[in-house]
C-alpha cells in the first residue's frame, strides 16, 4: 500500500517590515495615500508584509521636535521592542529637511545597527550600501535641506510683499482692533474672531477699528498721557477704577498700557520682521533697520502727530542716557526692591523698559552681571513663566472661540479662568514647561489647583525651548491621584491614554448636536 505523498511548500514566508510615512502639510504633493500606494507596490515586489506603521502628518521636516511617529520608531529600535526587519520609506526627504544633513544619515544609521534595512521605495537607486547609493542618498539630503532654505527665502519675499501691499501677516489684532478678511479685489468679507484663520488663498486680512468702546479708550489713552501728561500707571489705576476692561476682558497693568502707546497700528502702519524665526532656529529680534514698515495700510485710530508726541516723550526717559546712567537706574530699582526682573522693571514708573536693557547691553542677564548682581534662580526660568503667562492667555481664549464656534456655551471664571461648558462639566487649563535633568532627559512637571475642582484639566505639554506645544492631555478628574504628577516623553498607557495631539476630541465632546441628527 503506497503512503500518500505530502507537498512542502518551497515559497519563502515574505520579510516583515514596517513603513513610515511624514506629511508637513494638507496641499503637500506627497499625500500620505500617495506615498502608501508606492509602499504597497514595492513590498508587494519584494515579498515583504508591512507589520507596523509609522507616520507624522502635519508635522514639518525641519526639526523632530513634535514628531511622534519618529521618536516613536526611534524609541522602539533603540528599546529592542521591534519585531521587523526592513522600514520602507517613500524617500530620503521624508526623513526630514533637516538644515544639517547628518541628521538624518544618523537615523538610518541608529536602524542599521539594529539590523534593520532602509528601503526608499520612490527613489531610483537600491540603497544596498553601494557607493553610488551613498552618494546619491548624500546628494538628496542636501537637495532637501536647500529645498527648505529656498522655500524660506520665497516665503519671506512673498511676505514682505504683502505688508508692503498694506496686508495683515499673523498675530492677533490688540485692543481697539479687529481682523477684516477681505476678497482679492479687497471687498471686505467679515471679521475673523480670535483663533479663525482665511481659508481661500486669495484672500487677505487687513486691521480695522473694532467696537467704539474699545476705539475711544485708546484715543483716551493718548489724551491722557500726551495732554494730560498722566503716567502709564495712572492711566491704569484711572482705567481700572471706571471698570474699562482691556483686552480679552482683563483689568489694565501699566505694561498693556504702554504697548498701546507704543505700537504704531494705532496710527495705521503696518511692520513687519520684528523678530525672525527662520527654518526653526533660535527666535531672535532685528534691529529696526531689518523692519518692514508700511504707513497708511489701515485707518488709523490716533492722529499720527499724537502718536509720535507719545514717543518722543517714553524715548526721551532713556534716548540721552549713557550706558551708566541705565546701570545707575538698574541699581537704584534692585536697591529699591531687592530683586530684579522683567516684569519689575516695566512695571516701574520712570524706568525705561526692559527692551532698552536688553538691545543697549545684548541681554537682561549681562546688565545684571554689570551692576553686580546675580538672580536666585535662573533667569531664564522667570522669562520663561512671563512667556507662559501670555500662552495660557491666548490660548485659554482660543479655546473659547473654538467653543463658542461649535455651538456651545462656556462660562469664564476671570479669578481663575476656570471655563463652564454647556453649564455640565468645568475644564481648566495647565501649561507644562519643557525640563531638561542633568542626564539630558526630557520632563513636564504638572501642579493642579485642587480648590478648582474641575471635571476635566486641560495639560498642554511644550516642545524643548518651551515655545511650541508639543501635545495635550485630558486628564479626568477622578483619575487625578495626586496634585502633582511628572511627565516623561512616554508615560505608559495610564496616563498615555488621555493623550492626544491636538483638541479636537475636546471640542467634539461639547459640540452641539440636533436631535434628529444624533438619531
Amino acid at each position: 500500500m503506497e503512503k500518500p505523498s505530502t507537498s512542502v511548500s518551497n515559497t519563502p514566508l515574505p520579510q516583515r517590515a514596517a513603513q513610515y510615512v511624514r506629511m508637513s502639510t494638507e496641499h503637500q504633493q506627497y499625500s500620505p495615500e500617495n506615498q502608501l500606494d508606492v509602499i504597497r507596490k514595492y513590498a508587494a515586489a519584494h515579498q515583504m508584509e508591512v507589520v507596523r506603521e509609522y507616520s507624522d502628518f502635519g508635522r514639518s521636516g525641519l526639526n523632530i521636535a513634535g514628531r511622534e511617529g519618529l521618536n516613536k520608531l526611534m524609541a522602539d529600535v533603540e528599546n529592542k521592542r521591534v519585531d521587523f526587519s526592513a522600514l520602507l520609506v517613500y524617500d530620503v526627504s521624508r526623513w526630514g529637511r533637516f538644515q544639517d544633513v547628518d541628521e538624518s544619515a544618523y537615523y538610518e544609521y541608529v536602524l542599521k545597527r539594529a539590523g534593520i534595512r532602509v528601503h526608499y521605495c520612490g527613489e531610483q537607486f537600491e540603497n544596498d550600501g553601494s557607493m553610488s547609493s551613498s552618494v546619491l542618498k548624500t546628494l538628496k539630503r542636501s537637495m532637501a535641506a536647500e529645498y527648505s532654505r529656498e522655500l524660506s527665502v520665497k516665503v519671506f519675499s512673498g511676505q514682505c510683499r504683502l505688508i508692503e501691499l498694506g496686508f495683515r501677516q499673523g498675530g492677533t489684532a490688540g485692543y481697539g482692533l479687529r481682523r477684516q478678511l477681505i476678497d482679492r479685489d479687497k471687498n471686505p468679507k467679515g471679521l475673523l474672531s480670535r483663533g479663525e484663520r482665511k481659508s481661500l488663498q486669495t484672500d487677505r486680512v487687513i486691521l480695522v477699528p473694532g467696537p467704539e468702546l474699545e476705539v475711544e479708550t485708546v484715543r483716551q489713552i493718548y489724551e491722557m498721557f500726551v495732554v494730560q501728561g498722566k503716567t502709564e500707571r495712572e492711566i491704569m489705576e484711572d482705567l481700572n477704577g471706571r471698570g474699562v476692561a482691556g483686552e480679552f476682558g482683563r483689568p489694565w497693568t501699566r505694561a498693556s498700557v504702554h504697548q498701546v502707546l507704543i505700537n504704531p497700528k494705532y496710527v495705521g502702519a503696518n511692520v513687519y520682521n520684528r523678530r525672525s524665526f527662520k527654518l526653526k532656529h533660535k527666535r531672535v529680534n532685528n534691529p529696526a533697520q531689518m523692519w518692514l514698515w508700511r504707513d497708511g495700510a489701515f485707518e488709523p485710530l490716533v492722529p499720527a502727530s499724537l502718536f509720535a508726541e507719545a514717543r518722543a516723550i517714553i524715548d526721551s526717559r532713556h534716548l540721552n542716557l549713557s550706558d551708566e546712567e541705565l546701570l545707575e537706574r538698574l541699581r537704584e530699582l534692585l536697591r529699591a526692591q531687592g530683586r530684579l526682573s522683567g516684569i519689575l522693571i516695566d512695571e516701574t514708573e520712570d524706568m525705561p523698559s526692559s527692551s532698552c536693557f536688553s538691545s543697549r547691553f545684548g541681554s537682561l542677564t549681562r546688565a545684571y552681571s554689570l551692576i553686580g548682581w546675580t538672580p536666585d534662580r535662573d533667569y531664564a526660568y522667570i522669562e520663561i513663566n512671563r512667556k507662559l503667562r501670555r500662552r495660557h492667555a491666548d490660548l485659554i481664549a482660543s479655546i473659547i472661540d473654538q467653543l463658542l464656534a461649535l455651538g456651545a456655551t462656556v462660562g469664564v471664571d476671570k479669578n481663575d479662568d476656570l471655563l463652564t461648558i454647556n453649564s455640565e462639566y468645568t475644564a481648566s487649563l495647565i501649561l507644562a514647561r519643557c525640563r531638561e535633568s542633568r542626564a539630558g532627559n526630557l520632563r513636564w512637571q504638572l501642579r493642579f489647583d485642587e480648590s478648582l475642582h474641575p471635571d476635566i484639566v486641560i495639560a498642554a505639554r511644550l516642545q524643548p525651548g518651551n515655545d511650541e506645544i508639543l501635545d495635550f492631555y485630558l486628564l479626568p478628574r477622578l483619575d487625578l491621584l495626586t496634585e502633582r504628577l511628572t511627565f516623561r516623553p512616554e508615560n505608559g498607557l495610564i496616563l498615555d491614554v488621555y493623550r492626544f495631539n491636538n483638541l479636537n476630541f475636546f471640542m467634539e465632546m461639547a459640540k452641539r448636536v440636533r436631535l434628529e441628527s444624533a438619531a
